[in-house]
């Protein structure tokens, strides 16, 4: 259940979905009972109690709405860059949906419709469940729902947020020990953390969690949830909470599953990363030093994750106010390497070419301010040198100037 407050006074509901008050009709859930009959004899809930109940349920219906709202936001995102084209998938053009621009695809490749897109990535899981193949599979042909088939990278931004509503609203009224129904919870929560819902997304990963902790979920799938919880954590500034899990996260990512697993290496990324932001650079430079070669030599170096690990140690590099005219000039190099690379994978039009680009004119602007001020700093040392050694003359002047008094002997 990704609904979690009450729907009359917006109190918390108890984890445990049973417990709490529900309509007998559409399944809306409420605190108690005296919230119930209050949100009925307002006229609130009476007003579309049927259309939920024949909209699916509350949960399902809610899904649809914001599905529905989610689809027209990346539209409206994507228009500058989609008039005229048309959907790879369907090859038709200007439905009343609208076209979105998805990935790093270049060329008519990368317009589709969202609805495209999901029907894609439906029937692929379909037929793994029909075929009843093994977890790995069935999780392979899971990654459609976020990862394009063309160019094998991630959706961003709305188009990542649309699909995450369209793949929970698929899967939303399987049991809660389904597994497809987990990895749907999970990519709408990380859906709204890639549209920049931070707080919708706090509160479907928070349910999240709940719900495993319920269906005593294995460490594996915990650990999964709590690194993605104590992202969104940082992006609401609870950054001690979020570095206390994160922290929790890679000591136990290193003991389960090594050093050089990608879901270590992505651990560490985080770990130090919230280290950053938190201004304590040497930790965070320190373990982005150690990892970076092994995000190199296990990921390679055109990956998102390796990439992301460069351009956020030198962010640490040149955003440490002790940072040395040496550190300020790696990490221009660093950027200027790491943004060309972007480009060249995801285009100039992906958020993190776009971030990295903003990046490398931040660390530019910080490494001129330092050289302009060594600069004046120079000039005023020789300034003040010279204007020592002018009133060192013009002392030695005045001396041989001054009058001569004999000594008169006694």
């Amino acid at each position: 259940m990704i609904l979690t407050l009450c729907t009359a006074c917006a109190a918390p509901l108890p984890d445990e979905p049973d417990d709490a008050v529900q309509c007998a009709e559409c399944a809306t859930r409420y605190c108690s009972e005296r919230c119930e009959r209050y949100d009925r004899r307002r006229g609130g809930h009476g007003k579309i109690c049927g259309a939920i109940a024949s909209g699916g349920g509350a949960e399902q219906y809610n899904a649809d709405k914001r599905y529905a709202d989610a689809v027209a936001d990346a539209v409206e995102e994507c228009e500058e860059d989609t008039e005229g084209q048309t959907c790879y998938i369907c090859l038709e053009g200007g439905s009343e949906e609208g076209l979105v621009r998805m990935c790093a695809c270049r060329g008519a490749s990368g317009f589709a419709h969202v609805s495209c897109l999901a029907r894609q990535a439906r029937i692929l899981v379909e037929e793994a469940e029909e075929r009843d193949l093994d977890s790995k599979a069935l999780n392979d042909r899971f990654e459609r729902w976020y990862t394009c088939s063309l160019c094998e990278q991630r959706y961003h931004g709305y188009v990542r947020c649309a699909l995450g509503w369209a793949c929970w609203k698929t899967y939303v009224g399987r049991p809660e020990a389904d597994d497809t129904r987990f990895m749907a919870i999970n990519q709408l929560g990380n859906g709204l953390y890639a549209g920049g819902y931070y707080a919708d997304s706090l509160c479907v990963r928070e349910a999240d969690l709940a719900m495993m902790r319920r269906i005593g979920a294995d460490e594996e799938d915990m650990l999964a949830i709590q690194n993605n919880l104590a992202n969104t954590y940082a992006e609401l500034g609870h950054l001690e909470k979020a570095l206390s899990m994160e922290r929790d996260v890679y000591s136990r990512r290193l003991k389960l599953d090594g050093k050089e697993h990608e879901n270590t290496i992505r651990a560490a990324n985080n770990y130090a990363s919230i280290l950053a932001q938190m201004r304590r650079f040497e930790e965070a430079k320190t373990l982005f030093r150690r990892t970076i070669p092994v995000a190199q030599r296990v990921l390679g170096g055109n990956n998102n994750l390796t990439l992301k690990m460069r351009w956020h140690y030198a962010e640490a590099l040149y955003k440490d106010t002790s940072a040395t005219p040496d550190d300020l000039r790696e990490a221009v190099t660093k950027l200027e390497d790491t943004a060309r690379t972007a480009q060249r994978v995801f285009g100039r039009a992906h958020p993190m070419v776009v971030e990295l680009e903003r990046s490398l004119r931040g660390s530019r602007e910080a490494l001129s301010a330092r050289e302009e001020a060594r600069t004046r700093g120079a000039a005023i040392a020789v300034d003040t040198e010279c204007g020592r050694a002018t009133r060192d003359d013009a002392v030695v002047k005045r001396a041989d100037e001054a009058p001569r008094y004999a000594h008169v002997a006694g």
